[in-house]
């Protein structure tokens, strides 16, 4: 150890906090957080709670969640719209604006992302190969998480690529799940465009592979999305909430046997049942 004696540099002084001198005289009652609420922002942060930043809400289902007087939230609404926190749709629903609704959207996908995390290591142990969790945001499907296999020759993905609806296994197990409109939306924002000779280019077979998806709960990219790979994906389905992510394994088509399909496919379902019910 050296025997020398640093200064600490002026700009890493701890900071003070400055306490006001009124608040300091009744900082050791146990009343005085409650004196100093302010219950105008408390009722505020209570109608932002109470979405949960997909399904729009009418000014009663805010009411019931809230309980709050009907005059007070009808201001309270007011004031959040005003400061472009909510906004309100043409049939009278209030929405979260998007500045609140994508911060609000990473939060719960970071959640699910430690959540299925687990799921990801089983499966990647158990087949060796890439196991991958892809989300919904809004309107594209992103890859949250990945475990890639240690194999040479191996299918990788990387987080934050933005994954094709209609020629991914996690894009088709997603989009397979929206309502239609929904479903429309991603398709157009991504579009349609032949990743390779394999890829599905035709909005009727799309929708009719979509049906089987649903019918099966596997989502299946065969060379669709890039040549020499194969993917099984099974979206996460938690009772009575829409889909919003699904969980993959990708392989080489090299590696792939008839056996072992039907040993992944299942694997895979399991995997996102154990998430939806967790």
């Amino acid at each position: 150890m050296s025997g020398k004696t640093e200064s600490r540099p002026a700009s890493a002084k701890a900071i003070r906090r400055r306490i006001p001198k009124w608040a300091l005289q009744s900082a050791g009652s146990a009343s005085s957080t409650e004196q100093y609420y302010l219950r105008s922002i408390g009722r505020a942060l209570e109608v932002l709670d109470s979405f949960d930043g997909k399904a729009p809400l009418a000014l009663t289902d805010i009411g019931a969640r809230t309980g709050l007087p009907e005059s007070t939230l009808f201001r309270v609404l007011l004031t959040l719209e005003k400061h472009g926190y909510l906004q309100q749709a043409v049939d009278g629903t209030y929405q979260l604006a998007a500045k609140l609704r994508f911060g609000w959207l990473i939060e719960q996908g970071n959640a699910l992302r430690d959540k299925a995390h687990p799921e990801l290591e089983r499966l990647a142990h158990r087949f060796n190969e890439t196991a991958s969790l892809a989300y919904l945001y809004d309107d594209r499907i992103h890859v949250l998480d990945s475990i890639d296999t240690y194999h040479e020759i191996r299918m990788s993905n990387r987080i934050g690529r933005v994954l094709p609806p209609h020629c991914s296994a996690m894009g088709k197990a997603i989009t397979a799940f929206q309502d239609r409109e929904l479903a429309d939306r991603i398709l157009e924002v991504y579009g349609l465009s032949r990743r390779t000779e394999h890829s599905i280019t035709d909005r009727g077979k799309l929708f009719a592979e979509f049906e089987e998806i649903r019918r099966t709960g596997i989502g299946c990219d065969r060379e669709e999305s890039t040549l020499g790979g194969i993917c099984y994906a099974a979206a996460i389905r938690p009772a009575g909430q829409a889909v919003v992510a699904a969980l993959s394994v990708s392989t080489p088509v090299v590696r792939m046997t008839p056996e072992r399909e039907a040993e992944t496919r299942q694997a895979v379902l399991e995997a996102a049942l154990r998430v939806s019910g967790s």
